[in-house]
């Protein structure tokens, strides 16, 4: 008799499941982790990854780790990769590597691949070790349940999902602390404000940061589910690596060089960016070469000269600054090159014009010629031209070969807009020798 009473408990245990998930759920997240794992513990691999996937995260990874080796193993082989990463990251190692043990080593690595987000992504910045509740849940029963976890958040907030575990709202612990105990968890709610997405990049992150102004962002998968919160301590720290990588790369010095980097580190990441400027200024230089004849006969070309490459080089780095910007905060993307290229190529233009009618009218008064200052204007128009073409192209090119484009852009934007500066100037001045 006990035979059969325990089988027709199981039987009317899996028909609760299949028939009324969310209120099976529900008193699941009521039991004590080591029981509710004996009591899905008999249902079907199917059953166990549906009943899984509808726990709270941290609910879900403390009643699997309590379920039989070789329920855990078939788990692991036949569930949703990515559901199974989200729900071993609310373990602690100890737990996470059991589990791992327990599958074959192809496996096990096709998880600790899928667990390994890129560098610098919102994934390597949060923590995987948070607390969710139900919006219907009271406040009594959430507190009674904060007191019992063994991992202690200090996070000032909590979040709230649905039945699909899709995250909804947010509540201040303040509130929490001050609330009636009947009261729901969704009366002290309030929405979320925004969240990222485990690949993200630090960049956005960062902006995140900026704009709202908050001290835990959360991270969701595709579906709108939580895995993981970047803390405050992580979103500064982000914030200050941020605010000073560009910065360094942009002028060939390594990012992970600091004030204090002892100075053979510093040689060995600094000389060979000097190298490269020392040729591509070699360049710029050839380019006047050709022109020495020119220059030798009217010796105001080589006044003027640093004058249209400066304005060329200001125009470049504008052009550059926006571009860069755009990227990192994936308000454009390098299918969008055309339009980018097209608008910096119509200011510079525009911006060109206006400069070049301010130039020439100085340079007629300073030479009392009409060519020169016919010259200038037309050179600088065309440099500028070239130089916004430059400074927007040049990032979009090294992001869509794959490289870093904070690490290049100004070296090669020197280059071009003193390369098209000089060339512009010096090829007018020899065609119109004449008139000068």
């Amino acid at each position: 008799m006990t035979g059969n009473a325990t089988t027709a408990i199981d039987v009317l245990n899996r028909q609760f499941l299949l028939d009324y998930p969310t209120e099976a759920v529900e008193q699941i997240e009521e039991l004590e982790p080591a029981v509710a794992g004996s009591y899905l513990a008999d249902q079907s691999i199917p059953l166990i990854l549906s009943t899984l996937k509808r726990l709270t995260p941290n609910i879900a990874s403390s009643v699997f780790s309590h379920l039989p080796d070789p329920v855990i193993q078939n788990l692991m082989i036949e569930s949703n990769p990515n559901e199974m990463v989200t729900l071993l990251g609310q373990m602690n190692e100890g737990e996470r590597e059991r589990c791992l043990s327990l599958v074959d080593p192809s496996v096990k690595k096709d998880f600790e691949v899928m667990a390994a987000y890129p560098d610098n992504s919102a994934g390597r910045l949060m923590d995987t070790r948070f607390h969710v509740f139900r919006e219907n849940m009271e406040v009594r029963q959430c507190l009674r349940r904060l007191r019992t976890l063994k991992y202690k958040s200090t996070r000032r907030t909590l979040f709230l999902v649905n039945s699909e575990n899709q995250l909804n709202s947010r509540v201040d612990m303040q509130d929490l602390a001050l609330a009636e105990p009947m009261q729901l968890l969704s009366e002290l709610s309030f929405p979320i404000r925004t969240v990222v997405n485990p690949t993200d990049s630090r960049e956005e992150v960062v902006a995140k940061l900026e704009e709202f102004l908050l001290s835990n962002l959360p991270v969701v998968d595709l579906s709108g589910r939580l895995i993981g919160v970047v803390g405050y301590d992580a979103l500064v720290k982000a914030a200050e690596e941020e605010a000073t990588v560009d910065i360094q790369t942009m002028f060939g010095v390594s990012k992970d060089e600091r004030a204090l980097s002892k100075p053979g580190f510093s040689i060995r990441k600094r000389l060979p960016w000097l190298h490269i400027n020392l040729v591509t200024a070699f360049l710029a230089a050839g380019v006047v070469g050709i022109f020495e004849g020119t220059i030798a006969k009217f010796t105001a070309l080589a006044i003027l000269l640093p004058v249209v490459a400066g304005q060329s080089g200001n125009a470049g780095a504008q052009a550059l600054a926006v571009t860069m910007r755009g990227l990192a905060l994936k308000e454009i993307s390098v299918r969008q090159w055309t339009a980018v290229v097209l608008k910096e190529a119509t200011v510079g233009f525009v911006n060109g014009v206006a400069v070049a009618l301010t130039t020439s009218i100085g340079v007629y008064f300073w030479s009392h010629s009409l060519g020169l200052s016919f010259v200038i204007g037309v050179s600088m128009v065309l440099s500028m031209v070239a130089a916004g073409i430059a400074g927007a192209s040049v990032p979009i090119v090294l992001t869509r070969l794959g490289q870093d484009p904070a690490t290049a852009s100004s070296i090669i934007l020197t280059t071009v807009t003193d390369i098209a500066g000089f060339l512009s100037f010096l090829g007018i001045a020899t065609l119109l020798s004449n008139f000068l």
